[in-house]
């Protein structure tokens, strides 16, 4: 089996930083890409960002410029750096990886329980 772990999330002033750590643990053989998504109360689940394997990167617009994924493959690791924080990015954010378990011949996306964020002064 598969667990993914995240961490670094709390409570942060608006303009502070953060950084979300996810750590995939099991029989892995390969992870593809990896991506944060977050909710916010009373809101569906958004995307925030991916990363490929090679290292491709995509943001979507609200987070463009403020916020950094990179991944450690050798720690089966994605991270989120967060800076100038906004009480609207006040959320549960989840990691998700597309990882193919030594016992299985297909990528199957695995997600985090979610760490809170709260932007507030």
């Amino acid at each position: 089996q598969v667990q993914l772990v995240e961490s670094g999330g709390g409570l942060v002033q608006p303009g502070g930083s953060l950084r979300l750590s996810c750590a995939a643990s099991g029989s892995i053989s390969s992870i593809n890409n990896m991506g944060w998504y977050r909710q916010a109360p009373g809101k569906e689940r958004e995307l925030v960002a991916t990363i490929s394997r090679s290292g491709i990167t995509n943001y979507v617009d609200f987070v463009k410029g403020r916020f950094t994924i990179y991944r450690d493959n050798a720690k089966y690791t994605v991270y989120l750096q967060m800076n100038s924080l906004k009480p609207e990015d006040t959320a549960v954010y989840y990691c998700k990886q597309l990882i193919k378990t030594i016992s299985s011949a297909y990528f199957i996306d695995y997600w985090g329980k979610g760490t809170l964020v709260t932007v507030s002064s």
